[in-house]
């Protein structure tokens, strides 16, 4: 499942991976997967920003903002299907994603 296009902030330093897998464990929606020891993201845009992945990252190579980047306006559009949206376009908003 894809939410909006290129608005987590879910940010990776493939440095600090240690291999451990537990990113590939945690994760909901399948983001990432191990590649030659070290995370890889599969599908950067599956990310619903829960933060299982960060909260159980030891090596904290891995990083995100829990509750932003119009997560909560992507599960409410899962229970009521209608479109994602958080206003992010309206003039007043900040631009939150």
């Amino acid at each position: 499942m894809k939410y909006l296009l290129d608005v987590t902030t879910l940010a990776y330093k493939e440095e600090l991976c240690t291999g451990c897998k537990k990113c590939t464990e945690v994760c909901p929606h399948g983001v990432f997967a191990m590649e030659n020891k070290k995370a890889r993201f599969i599908d950067r845009d599956r990310c619903m920003e829960c933060g299982a992945c960060a909260l159980n990252c030891d090596s904290m190579a891995l990083t995100v903002e829990t509750g932003v980047g119009c997560s909560a306006a992507i599960l409410k559009s899962m229970i009521t299907g209608s479109p994602a949206t958080c206003g992010c376009d309206s003039p007043n908003s900040g631009g939150c994603c």
